[in-house]
C-alpha cells in the first residue's frame, strides 16, 4: 500500500479502529463519549466513500469535509479577517462603516491623514475655496420634480431611497425605511413589487415604480390595469410614478423573487400566485414604441391626478435613448424625471454575466442623458436622479456636478439599518433580518431602532454634504458643476470633469451642429418610431 494511500486514509482508518476497539471498554465513564465521536465519524467516512457527487470526499474520507467547511465560511472569513480598509466587494469596510457610524449618530471623523493613495490613477476630489461660503441648511437641499405638464409637483430631498421591494427585503425592513422617510421628509421608492400594507403604516412619501409586471395594478394575465392603477395612484401618500424599464443589477433580464420568497402577503400585495417563481417580464407589454411610452406617461399622469411621472433605466444602446428623446419632440409629451441607475447597482441577485458585463455604469450613462436633454433645449424641464454605489456625500456630489439633480441610494440605507454585506439575499437567509420573509429572523430587525438609523443617516449625509460645499465656496448644491470635480489622471496629471468629458450646448442636437461624433452619429441611428436602429453606418 502506498504512502499516499495511507495519508488519505489514516485519519478514517484510525477511527474505525478506535470505535471497535473500545466496544468491550464501554463501561469506563472516559471511553463512551470518545467512541461516539469516533463512531459517528466512522459512518461519516463510510458516507464519503459511497457517495459519488463530491470527489475529494471519496478520496479523502472525513477529512474532505473540511474544505467544504472552509469554503462554506471562506467570505466571512474574508470580510471580517483579511480584507483591507479599501477592498470593495463591493462595498469596502471604510464606506461600511461611514454608514454605520452616521447611522448610529457618532462621530465618522477620523484621525491621522486619509489611507486613501492620493497620487493613484483614479483619485478623485472636490477643489475647495480660498473664500468658503457661509454654512447652508441642508433642510434647504430640495428639488421640485414635476414638469410644466405635471398639476402636482413634490418638492423632493436631494437624497432619497431607491428602489427596494418589499419581497425582496423584510416587513421589518420596509417599516424602518419608510418610519425613517418620514422623520426626515425624504422620499421611499417602493421598488416594483407594488405598495404593500408596511409601506403604508408610518405614512412615509412614496414613489411608486411600475415595473413590467404591473404589481398592484396588472390583470389576471399581468397586463396593466388602469382602474387598479388610478385607485392606488391618487393616494397622497405617493408623490411619484416611476416606470421601471430597467435596473443596475441586471438590465434587459427582468426581476426575480423566488417562490419560497412569495409569502402570502407578497402574493396578496402584487397580485400573483404561491408556489412559483414571481418573474416580472423583461419588457412591457403597455407599449412597444418610444412615441407609445411616451403616450403610457401621458396617461399615468391623468390616472394619478396629474402627479410626476417618470422612468428609471440603465443605458444600454444609446440610440434607443435618443428614440425617447425624439418621441418627446414628436409628440410634445415629457417625463418629469429620469432616474438614470448604473450597472454597478443592484440590491437584486442576479446572473454573473449581468452583473458584471451588461450595462453602462451610471457616470457614463447620467452624462448621456444630461448631454441628450441639454442638446434638445428639454433638460430645464425634466429633472435627473442618479443611482449607483451612493453612500457619501462625496458620492452625492460627483453625480450632482456631472447632471444630477438628486441621488437615490438602496444599498446605504440598507446598511443604516443593518445590512452586512453577508451577500445572502437571494437566500432568504439574511443573518440580519433586512433581505428575508423568514418571521423569526426579522424579528432581529427593531423597526423603530432602525428607522431611527434611517433618519440619522439621511441627516448626517445632507450635513456632510453642506460642508463640502461651504469649502468649495458654494451655497447650494444645484452650483455645483463638473468643474468643480477633478480626477488624477496619472502621477503628474489631473483633469478637471470639464476637461474630460464632452459637454453639449442648449440646442446643439436640433442645430446639427454638434460638439462630438459620437452624439451626432447616435442621434442619426435613433427612431421615434423603434427601438430599433436606423440603418446607418454605426
Amino acid at each position: 500500500m502506498s504512502l499516499s494511500l495511507l495519508s488519505r486514509y489514516a485519519f478514517f482508518a484510525l477511527c474505525v479502529i478506535f470505535t471497535l476497539a473500545s466496544l468491550p471498554f464501554l463501561e469506563h465513564d472516559w471511553v463512551w463519549p470518545i467512541s461516539i465521536v469516533t463512531g459517528l465519524l466512522s459512518l461519516l467516512g463510510i458516507f464519503d466513500l459511497l457517495q459519488s457527487p463530491h470527489a475529494v470526499r471519496r478520496n479523502y474520507p472525513i477529512l474532505g469535509n473540511i474544505r467544504y467547511l472552509v469554503e462554506g465560511i471562506r467570505p466571512e472569513i474574508r470580510q471580517y479577517l483579511l480584507e483591507s480598509d479599501s477592498d470593495a466587494l463591493p462595498f469596502s469596510r471604510a464606506q461600511r462603516s461611514l454608514v454605520y457610524s452616521r447611522a448610529k449618530n457618532e462621530s465618522a471623523d477620523k484621525p491621522f491623514g486619509t489611507l486613501v493613495d492620493v497620487y493613484q490613477s483614479g483619485f478623485e476630489f472636490i477643489g475647495h475655496s480660498m473664500r468658503p461660503a457661509p454654512l447652508s441648511d441642508p433642510n434647504g437641499f430640495r428639488v421640485t420634480v414635476g414638469g410644466p405638464q405635471c398639476r402636482q409637483p413634490y418638492s423632493a430631498s436631494l437624497f432619497n431611497i431607491s428602489a427596494m421591494s418589499f419581497g425582496s427585503l423584510s416587513a421589518n425592513a420596509i417599516r424602518a425605511l419608510n418610519q425613517g422617510a418620514k422623520l426626515g421628509n425624504f422620499a421611499h421608492d417602493t421598488g416594483e413589487g407594488s405598495i404593500s400594507p408596511y409601506h403604508r403604516e408610518h405614512g412615509g412619501d412614496l414613489t411608486w415604480e411600475l415595473g413590467s409586471g404591473y404589481f398592484g395594478c396588472r390583470t389576471a394575465d399581468g397586463r396593466f390595469d388602469p382602474e387598479r392603477f388610478a385607485a392606488q395612484a391618487q393616494d397622497p401618500q405617493v408623490r411619484m410614478i416611476e416606470i421601471k424599464m430597467s435596473q443596475g443589477a441586471k438590465p434587459g433580464h427582468g426581476g426575480i423573487l423566488p417562490k419560497h420568497k412569495v409569502t402570502r402577503e407578497i402574493s396578496e400585495t402584487r397580485g400573483v400566485p404561491m408556489g412559483q417563481d414571481c418573474v416580472s417580464p423583461s419588457r412591457h407589454s403597455a407599449f412597444s414604441t418610444p412615441i407609445e411610452m411616451m403616450h403610457f406617461i401621458q396617461q399615468l399622469r391623468e390616472l394619478s391626478g396629474g402627479k410626476p411621472v417618470g422612468f428609471k433605466f440603465c443605458l444600454g444602446h444609446p440610440w434607443e435613448f435618443m428614440g425617447i428623446a425624439k418621441a418627446m419632440l414628436e409628440t410634445g409629451i415629457l417625463p418629469d424625471f429620469i432616474v438614470v441607475d448604473g450597472k454597478e447597482g443592484g440590491t437584486g441577485a442576479a446572473p454573473v454575466e449581468f452583473t458584471d458585463h451588461i450595462g453602462v455604469p451610471m457616470r457614463e450613462g447620467l452624462l448621456f442623458v444630461h448631454n441628450t436633454l441639454v442638446g434638445l433645449n428639454l433638460r430645464d424641464k425634466i429633472k435627473l436622479g442618479a443611482s449607483g454605489k451612493i453612500v457619501s456625500a462625496f458620492d452625492i456630489a460627483s453625480v450632482l456636478a456631472i447632471g444630477a439633480d438628486w441621488a437615490n441610494s438602496a444599498r446605504g440605507f440598507m446598511f443604516a439599518i443593518g445590512c452586512i454585506q453577508s451577500q445572502s439575499c437571494h437566500t432568504n437567509k439574511c443573518p440580519t433580518g433586512v433581505a428575508t420573509q423568514d418571521t423569526l429572523r426579522q424579528r432581529a430587525l427593531v423597526v423603530p431602532d432602525k428607522a431611527e438609523r434611517v433618519f440619522n443617516f439621511h441627516r448626517s449625509t445632507l450635513k456632510a454634504l453642506a460642508e463640502m460645499l461651504a469649502a468649495a465656496g458654494l451655497e447650494h448644491p444645484s452650483q455645483l458643476s463638473a468643474k468643480h470635480l477633478v480626477r488624477r489622471m496619472s502621477a503628474t496629471e489631473i483633469k478637471l470633469f470639464s476637461q474630460l468629458h464632452v459637454f453639449l450646448k442648449p440646442g446643439e442636437l436640433l442645430t446639427g451642429e454638434v460638439n462630438g461624433e459620437f452624439y451626432s452619429r447616435m442621434w442619426q441611428m435613433a427612431r421615434a418610431d423603434s427601438f430599433e436602429a436606423n440603418d446607418v453606418a454605426a
